[in-house]
């Protein structure tokens, strides 16, 4: 009968190992968009606030934030796409929505006033949503979420980006830069 047994727990302890083996073979490391994401313009999405300044247009100057669809809405022109543009595209397009019967030459100018939020989950003292501020690390946001906790993966961790309106996941190191928007993931470690 114990040779049985031992037989059974042999077989279960396989099983595990199998399948803790195949959870590493799930792992994704992130794939050459996510990267490059990280160094192109900046492109504002929904969440972003805006601080528009049309020159000697006082009453057209001022902080719009882009909606859930994508949109802000600007005084005369009505909604202005503004999802997945930067901020030369957007400050061309409002300026020539604006030559359309309103003003004859307008100086169009668009600084970031607010990025949108970031999210980190998982193995951090306080896990939540934070603002972003340009030029953020993985190490920045986990100290901002309070650190680590006791039971977290130090190596890696995961995030998710949304890039050209498709979503990408990858594993990262802490040292990476990070973009507004991001969901961050740290994970339990294993030992």
């Amino acid at each position: 009968m114990s040779v049985i047994n031992s037989k059974c727990v042999a077989q279960l302890l396989f099983v595990v190992l199998l399948a803790t083996l195949s959870g590493c073979s799930s792992y994704r490391p992130a794939p050459k968009v996510f990267h490059e994401a990280t160094i192109q313009p900046y492109r504002v999405d929904s969440g972003d606030r805006l601080r528009v300044t049309v020159f000697e247009q006082a009453t057209l100057s001022n902080s719009y934030t882009i909606d859930q669809a994508g949109y802000i809405a600007f005084p005369l022109i009505g909604q202005v796409a503004a999802r997945g543009s930067t901020l030369p595209e957007l400050e061309s397009s409002i300026a020539q929505k604006l030559r359309q019967g309103f003003l004859r030459d307008p100086d169009v100018t668009i600084e970031i006033d607010r990025y949108r939020s970031i999210f980190l989950m998982g193995e951090v003292g306080q896990p939540g949503q934070y603002a972003y501020v340009a030029g953020m690390t993985v190490q920045n946001a986990i100290a901002v979420a309070g650190g680590f906790t006791s039971r977290a993966n130090q190596r890696y961790v995961d995030i998710t980006r949304k890039i050209n309106g498709e979503i990408f996941t990858g594993r990262v190191p802490f040292s990476d830069p990070i973009m507004a928007g991001d969901t961050i993931y740290v994970r339990e470690r294993l030992f």
